[in-house]
């Protein structure tokens, strides 16, 4: 798909905007291609690929940024994690960066809000991260997610993190007074390698069980489930 002057100065002002460069314009334009255009348009490529290969990038630099500025607890780091490399917390970036002018989609998608929907929006902005890498290699790709990331962690750890067995606590007490129970059902495996089975009743009903290879993770995720499942 051969690029237009109009085009090339889009994407252009697009990277000096964003504090990225490209050789290749058409690289970093088949980023912004969803797979609804090529289902439409025969020999274009999407960009699934790339976004593949920009979310591995993403979490990458996330998880190596949040290991080397905080002292907190696994739990606590993949919990921001998971929330500051969400559709959620990476859509507005897109918006914030005019992605969404950018994107090429298909007619029906275009017809059906598909500029302004979250998952595309995210997967765009991963698939840009791939192509960005594939161009300028880890450390200028690794400068450009930060950012973005680096304000959002920041944000993520001035909120306070609270683990899913202190959210749940919280909410249910606030609810009915009373404390979510935990209960371990089962521990199987010999004691290097031991698996541990565990639900967590709120009242009358129950959540799980969860399964972890310690009692301390299998309650957390049992309190998630519950988070995820019980009407507060």
């Amino acid at each position: 798909m051969e690029l237009t002057k109009e085009r090339k100065h889009q994407l252009s002002e697009f990277c000096d905007r964003v504090g990225i460069k490209f050789k290749n314009l058409e690289h970093l334009d088949q980023a912004f291609h969803h797979r609804s255009l090529t289902n439409e348009k025969r020999g274009v490529k999407n960009n699934e690929r790339l976004e593949f290969l920009g979310d591995s990038v993403l979490g990458m630099v996330t998880a190596s940024f949040l290991y080397t500025k905080s002292d907190n607890p696994e739990g606590d780091l993949a919990k921001i994690k998971s929330a500051v490399v969400s559709e959620k917390a990476l859509a507005p970036v897109a918006i914030k960066f005019g992605i969404d002018k950018l994107l090429l989609l298909g007619h029906g998608e275009e017809l059906s809000g598909g500029r302004k929907k979250p998952a595309i929006l995210a997967d765009c902005m991963e698939a840009i991260i791939g192509a960005y890498y594939l161009e300028a290699g880890y450390k200028l790709a690794e400068k450009y997610v930060l950012s973005f990331i680096e304000p959002a962690v920041k944000e993520a750890f001035s909120d306070g993190v609270k683990d899913y067995k202190t959210q749940l606590q919280e909410k249910f007490q606030q609810k009915t007074k009373q404390c979510p129970r935990y209960e371990l059902v089962s521990k199987t495996g010999p004691d290097h390698d031991q698996t541990f089975k565990v639900c967590v009743h709120l009242g009358e009903k129950t959540f799980g069980p969860a399964t972890a290879k310690s009692k301390k993770e299998a309650e957390q995720l049992a309190a998630k489930l519950a988070l995820e499942n019980f009407n507060f």
